[in-house]
């Protein structure tokens, strides 16, 4: 069974996006902000559900 959603995770820095990296759940995405905001403080965190047709067609 294929999800019908996945995590988009954007880091942003300084007002523009820097990264962007997407993962399967919630959760994943969630550890991953956790682990950059240890080592780039500075650096913003925007997690957002996002349906996968928007990224595999």
């Amino acid at each position: 069974m294929t999800a019908e959603t996945v995590w988009k995770c954007e880091q942003i820095l300084a007002g523009a996006v820097k990264d962007r990296q997407i993962f399967d759940t919630r959760e994943e995405a969630e550890s991953f902000a956790r682990k950059l905001r240890r080592v780039a403080p500075d650096m913003f965190v925007r997690i957002e559900p996002m349906d996968v047709k928007m990224v595999w067609n």
